[in-house]
C-alpha cells in the first residue's frame, strides 16, 4: 500500500488535521453502523476516512486540496470514493442518491456555508439521515443557542429551522495539527421538515438576516430598515405577527420568525 501521505497544512484551506489520540472519540461520536453509506467532507490525510471505511459499506470523501485527494485515491481504500474538488460545487453535480449519513471536519472560513449547503440538500429531497462535523467552538456555541443569548443569531435560527443540533464532544486545540488558536466541537444535526412551514423561504431567510443585521435594535427598528419603511409600518407588520416591537431580535424564537415572515411575504405578493 502507498505510504500515507504527511503533506504539511494548507493555511488557505483552514487545515487542521486530527491526532490519532482524538480520531477514536470522533468515531465513537459518529457512531458508524456496517451497512452505512457516508460523505465525508475534507477528509484531509484520511485520519476519520480510514476507520469510517473499515465500519461502514461505502464513503465519498470530497476533498478540495488536490495534493491530498490523490494522495487518499492512491491507497485504493476498497469502499472509497474520492472526490476532488470543492464540495460546495461538486456536490451540486453529484447530488447523493439513497440514503447517507455526512461526516466533516470543517474548516472554520467555511463551516457556515456548508452547513447551509446541507440544509439545502436535505430540504431538495436528499435523504441526509444526519451530519456529525467538526468545527469551531464559537460555531458550535451559535447552532445550539436558545433566545435571548448572546450567542444566538442567524445561524441558529436558518440552522435550527431545518435540523435538530446536539452538541456531542468538545476538542483542545491540542486535539489537532496544526493546532488552531480555538476551541473546536462537535456536533449532530438531524435534518426534518422545516418547522414551522413558512410561505416563502427566501423572505424567511432575509428577514431573519435583515432582524440581526441590527441586532442591537428594537426589532421593530431593524424590520423598518430592512423593508425600507417607517417604523410605524413595521410596528403593523409586527402586530399582526403578535410581536412586541420593543423586543430585540435575538429575543424572537424561529416560530416568531416564521410568523414575521409569512406577513411580510403576504404583503410583497
Amino acid at each position: 500500500m502507498p505510504s500515507r501521505t504527511t503533506s504539511k497544512a494548507r493555511k488557505r484551506f483552514g487545515q487542521h488535521f486530527l491526532e490519532p489520540a482524538w480520531v477514536d472519540k470522533v468515531i465513537r461520536a459518529i457512531d458508524p453502523k456496517p451497512d452505512e453509506r457516508f460523505i465525508e467532507i475534507g477528509p484531509g490525510r484520511g485520519a476519520l476516512t480510514r476507520p469510517l471505511a473499515a465500519r461502514v459499506r461505502h464513503v465519498v470523501a470530497y476533498e478540495i486540496d488536490r495534493d491530498l485527494a490523490a494522495a487518499l485515491a492512491a491507497e485504493a481504500l476498497p469502499n472509497v470514493t474520492i472526490a476532488p474538488g470543492d464540495f460546495l460545487v461538486t456536490i451540486d453535480r453529484e447530488r447523493p442518491d439513497g440514503a447517507v449519513r455526512v461526516a466533516a471536519n470543517l474548516p472554520y472560513n467555511v463551516a457556515a456555508p456548508i452547513l447551509f449547503k446541507l440544509v439545502e440538500l436535505a430540504l431538495g429531497g436528499a435523504a441526509i439521515l444526519d451530519a456529525t462535523v467538526m468545527l469551531q467552538r464559537e460555531v458550535a456555541d451559535r447552532l445550539v443557542a436558545r433566545p435571548g443569548t448572546r450567542d444566538y443569531g442567524v445561524l441558529t435560527v436558518l440552522i435550527g429551522h431545518s435540523a435538530e443540533v446536539t452538541r456531542v464532544l468538545d476538542l483542545p486545540p491540542g486535539a489537532f495539527r496544526p493546532a488552531p488558536k480555538v476551541r473546536s466541537a462537535v456536533v449532530r444535526l438531524r435534518f426534518h421538515a422545516p418547522e414551522p412551514l413558512v410561505r416563502d423561504r427566501g423572505a424567511f431567510e432575509a428577514v431573519v438576516r435583515g432582524a440581526f443585521t441590527w441586532r442591537r435594535k428594537t426589532v421593530a427598528n431593524a424590520l423598518a430598515r430592512h423593508l425600507g419603511s417607517d417604523p410605524a409600518a413595521a410596528h403593523g407588520t409586527l402586530a399582526r405577527a403578535g410581536i412586541d416591537g420593543g423586543r430585540r431580535p435575538e429575543t424572537l424564537t424561529i416560530a416568531e420568525f416564521a410568523r414575521l415572515a409569512d406577513d411580510v411575504a403576504a404583503i410583497r405578493s
